[in-house]
């Protein structure tokens, strides 16, 4: 294979100015702005930089009870009295200011959260915008989704969504809410709060009765007494399968969405397109840092192509431009924090400590900043802790296998059960082997790709329940 190209491009910085950061954001309550209780804040720090960008609430127990008050009150006077069709209507508002602001939302979201402008400008805004369309769509609709049953809202859900998209997952989680006729307190990520909390102000601009959303910002403290408070009938979480585990054990509500950890498998036959699968196989871990709880970062590729597709995905990893979030010619961003960046340089020592061959991309990394470079391991065996604990960062483990059975075997070895790839040129092979997966969503010849209308979801220690899709909206519903 020809040597990796080494193009020199100029940048492409996106302009922060459109970005109007406040010197301090209090919770959203109420419709309005407001201190924490006792006064507390935080820092969110830029991860490509290391500066401070801005100061933020940090939320206690009095705060998370006036909020789950509000919200209380919102459903209690207002929002279980509108008709369907005006739910209907402020999802549809929102969703276009989402869309008018979308430049201003992806910066942000760069800047805050590390990922490449090109990411959250191209999947994580025209998502959230698609999430309140078409969640618009079945407020009205509800009895046609459940024919025959009497359908009604739980009240008040409490959300707790991660750093890895902040924006999308806020809309992930509201959309289905409000269309099913809940009000909400939304708990955002301590080191992502700033697009919640712009989000909070646009659907203020878009009239939303005050209270029906809620944003409280804060640590795991201000989480826990979210998940824990008797005055809330839904919780739904996305994070770590550790918290979920928690969650299921404090929760005063039976009613739990939790989308926990993963460690999915792409598999790779030796009938596969293998350019192809080389793409899907860096967009699943590559741009978007691993960062997400259904990246494939463990690679099964069966033994006669292995060679052949570890020397594509080798040429094609050092292609790859690590730097400024903001630059549009950004592949690889900064991660989120330098406690990931810790937990990514510990696994990968562990790694190499028992017998795994790293690779690398030779690509300079910034001065300052939290970065790391793409990476795989090879000689990868099941046992090591690559192989079975999630990293959440850019590094890949490849292993091989021989038979169809040994590569589901080797696929579902593991306590999570989120997501996983089959790539193969056999429809067929695809339909068996979709049987024989234990994952809530498995990718064919793609990898990576979410559409509202789509149940999203795992087994095992990936949690329980759906969002999105008709699954989605009976989460929050009390269907008789």
């Amino acid at each position: 294979m020809s040597e990796t190209p080494t193009w020199d491009y100029a940048p492409a910085p996106e302009s922060s100015a459109i970005v109007n950061l406040k010197e301090e954001y209090g919770h959203f309550i109420g419709g309005e702005s407001v201190p924490s209780a006792d006064g507390a804040t935080m820092e969110t720090i830029n991860p490509a930089n290391e500066q401070v960008l801005t100061r933020f609430a940090k939320g206690g127990q009095e705060d998370v009870d006036r909020a789950v008050a509000s919200a209380r009150k919102a459903y209690d006077e207002v929002w279980s009295k509108i008709s369907a069709a005006d739910r209907g209507k402020y999802l549809y508002r929102i969703a276009r200011l989402l869309q008018e602001r979308s430049r201003e939302f992806a910066i942000l979201e760069s800047m805050d959260g590390g990922k490449p402008i090109r990411e959250s400008r191209d999947i994580d805004i025209p998502l959230a915008a698609h999430h309140f369309f078409y969640h618009a769509g079945w407020a009205d609709k509800l009895p046609y989704a459940f024919p025959n049953q009497t359908v009604n809202p739980l009240g008040v859900a409490g959300q707790i969504i991660p750093w890895n998209f902040p924006l999308l997952m806020a809309a992930w989680k509201l959309a289905p809410a409000l269309a099913c006729g809940n009000t909400v307190v939304l708990k955002p990520a301590e080191t992502t709060p700033l697009t919640a909390l712009l989000l909070a102000e646009l659907i203020q601009d878009a009239g939303l009765p005050p209270g029906v959303v809620n944003v409280v910002t804060g640590a795991g403290e201000t989480g826990a007494a979210l998940s824990s408070h008797a005055g809330v009938d839904k919780i739904a979480f996305t994070g770590s399968t550790e918290v979920g585990k928690l969650i299921q054990r404090t929760a005063k509500t039976r009613n739990l969405t939790l989308e926990l950890g993963g460690k999915a498998a792409n598999i790779v036959f030796e009938d596969a397109p293998l350019d192809q699968a080389v793409e899907g196989i860096i967009n699943g871990i590559y741009f978007n840092q691993g960062h997400v709880c259904c990246a494939g970062s463990r690679l099964l590729v069966q033994e006669s192509v292995a060679d052949l597709l570890v020397e594509k995905l080798d040429h094609r990893i050092k292609s790859l431009r690590v730097g400024d979030p903001l630059d549009k010619n950004t592949d690889v961003g900064a991660i989120n924090s330098r406690e990931q960046l810790d937990r990514i340089c510990e696994l990968v020592e562990s790694g190499k400590a028992e017998g795994s061959e790293l690779h690398q991309s030779t690509e300079d990394l910034p001065e300052k900043g939290w970065f790391f470079a793409p990476s795989y391991f090879t000689g990868v065996a099941p046992s090591h802790r690559i192989a079975r604990e999630e990293i959440f960062g850019p590094v890949l483990s490849i292993m091989t296998f021989r038979t169809p059975d040994e590569a589901v075997e080797k696929a579902n070895n593991t306590m999570y059960g989120l997501s996983a790839g089959i790539w193969t040129d056999k429809g067929s092979r695809i339909f068996k082997l979709l049987g024989e997966m234990n994952a809530g969503v498995v990718w064919a010849n793609t990898f990576n790709k979410f559409d509202p209308s789509s149940p999203f979801g795992g087994y095992k220690e990936s949690g329980y329940g759906r969002e999105g899709g008709k699954q989605g909206l009976a989460a929050y519903l009390e269907v008789k």
